[in-house]
């Protein structure tokens, strides 16, 4: 499973996800902090990665209108608020351990929450 961390996470829980063999990617890498939610998660989907966000209210109505729009995407993995935005390891480990149990990725359309 591959992931793409929108800019409301830091990069450096994508460097600690590569560290334990995970293909994670994050939009401070790329340079694309700047981008609105709708491009962030177009990228995600023209890269076929799974877009992991703590902003669920706003990728929930991007997520209905790709489905109005026909325009699957890969997957959106909301990371809950009771989990400390600088607990980065700990991120990373539950990320771990999610990916692990699905292997294939999510589903078209698909939002999850990272179970803590």
């Amino acid at each position: 499973m591959k992931f793409y961390l929108d800019e409301g996470l830091s990069p450096k829980i994508a460097d600690i996800l590569r560290k334990k063999g995970v293909d994670a990617l994050s939009a401070h890498e790329i340079g694309a902090v700047e981008a609105s939610d709708w491009q962030q998660l177009e990228f995600a989907a023209k890269e076929r990665r799974c877009l992991v966000t703590r902003n669920r209210d706003d990728f929930v109505k991007l997520t209905l209108r790709f489905v109005n729009d026909h325009r699957p995407h890969h997957g959106i993995l909301i990371i809950p608020h009771t989990i400390p935005g600088d607990q980065f390891s700990r991120m990373a480990t539950l990320w771990k351990t999610f990916s692990f149990h699905h292997p294939a990725g999510l589903s078209p359309y698909t939002i999850a929450f990272l179970p803590t």
